[in-house]
């Protein structure tokens, strides 16, 4: 005789899955009304932050403007009612938007185009439907086999990539590269042709970027030189001098 199956009860396998979508009640239910003010004050600090940021990280990818944030506010919402962890704020990150990019420029899409757009948000969803699955399966574990060397290596990685890549933005200059070693030498060979208005305003915006933490780490300064050079931009007149600009952020996704 065959040996008999064992019994699986359904009811174990299905309540953490409940437990976890019914999350967001349960933070109603139990929320502290005197937690209020310092919520807003927090989540205030969040937004002030990640407004800049999301606009980079979605430029670095080489999509809209508005991506980033329609990103920031999704993820940050989503983060805020399912998220593990009430100190971490949710939303695109520079790794993300690097990953993004090269695959689908390995996909053989091309940037800023119309099917590069949309494959980039059909990825969004399947990343996270794989992750909520990840996640209602409880194997985040996973994560503890990924050894501190290769974060540390990942993240060094993502950080110099980052920052070669724009240099030419940074210059003002545009030049074919395909890869870093193109765009390293193409600068040093034609710092004859910066733009001289654009570079200007790249290297303040760094600057204040530098300066101002160490003056408050409580100023926004990302947020203060993305409004400062937004400012210098309107007032001098520099977009028709040859600066590029996004322009108008809620237009950009229907071009």
């Amino acid at each position: 005789m065959s040996a008999a199956l064992p019994r699986v009860d359904l009811r174990h396998a299905v309540e953490p899955a409940v437990r976890y979508l019914s999350r967001p009640v349960a933070i109603l239910r139990h929320y502290e009304r005197e937690n209020l003010r310092f919520d807003l004050v927090a989540g205030l600090t969040v937004g002030v932050i990640m407004l800049p940021q999301a606009i980079a990280f979605a430029i670095l990818a080489e999509l809209p403007a508005v991506m980033g944030l329609y990103a920031a506010i999704i993820g940050s919402i989503a983060g805020a009612l399912w998220g593990s962890s009430d100190q971490i704020h949710n939303g695109p990150t520079n790794a993300n938007s690097i990953l993004i990019l090269s695959a689908l420029i390995g996909a053989g899409f091309v940037p800023e185009s119309g099917g590069f757009i949309i494959a980039a948000g059909v990825m969004a969803v399947m990343a996270g439907i794989f992750q909520l699955v990840l996640g209602l399966a409880r194997l985040g574990i996973l994560v503890n086999f990924v050894s501190y060397s290769v974060i540390v290596g990942f993240s060094a990685g993502a950080g110099v990539l980052i920052a070669v890549k724009q240099l030419f933005p940074l210059l003002g200059l545009s030049l074919p590269a395909r890869d870093m070693q193109e765009i390293v030498l193409g600068t040093v060979s034609h710092l004859d042709d910066l733009h001289p208005a654009t570079t200007l305003i790249g290297l303040a915006t760094i600057v204040v970027l530098v300066v101002l933490p160490r003056i408050s780490r409580r100023l926004p300064a990302a947020l203060i030189a993305m409004l400062l050079a937004a400012l210098a931009v309107g007032l001098f007149g520099l977009e028709e001098r040859g600066v590029a600009v996004i322009g108008e952020i809620a237009g950009r996704l229907a071009e």
